[in-house]
């Protein structure tokens, strides 16, 4: 599995979200009050840009005529259809068992992996010698 560097994580405060373009698949990261979670933006119903919808809680219903909404439940809604998928594991709400669009890992690392891993960032062995610092270009 290949890494990607989407953003530093005092860049991607919560309720943000990130859609990148890795290997041809438009992907949406999102930070859920601190918990970031990735979604394949590809809603599976027609193919519309599922991560450009909305996030918002769920509405659940323990019995007839009683709906509650809950927070900690967050869906994304298709822009298109109004379809809704569970944004941390991609299963749609109105059929989990069948409907589902693919969710990532994200994970947070250490600041400093950001420049060793970045090959934009122009780098050059430096040594100590006799106490004078020697840059290598």
């Amino acid at each position: 599995m290949d890494r990607h560097v989407v953003a530093r994580l005092r860049e991607f405060p919560p309720g943000s979200r990130r859609i990148v373009e890795i290997a041809g698949r438009s992907i949406g990261v999102f930070n859920i009050n601190g918990e970031l979670v990735a979604l394949r933006s590809s809603c599976p119903h027609q193919g519309a840009p599922l991560c450009l919808g909305i996030v918002l809680g769920r509405t659940v219903s323990t019995r007839p005529f009683e709906v509650t909404y809950v927070d900690d439940q967050p869906v994304i809604k298709c822009p298109w259809h109004g379809w809704e998928f569970d944004i941390r594991t991609g299963r749609s709400v109105f059929n989990p068992h069948r409907v589902r669009v693919r969710s990532y890992d994200v994970t947070v690392e250490p600041d400093d992996t950001l420049e060793a891993d970045d090959p934009s960032v122009e780098t050059f062995d430096v040594t100590v010698e006799e106490g004078l610092v020697v840059l290598h270009a």
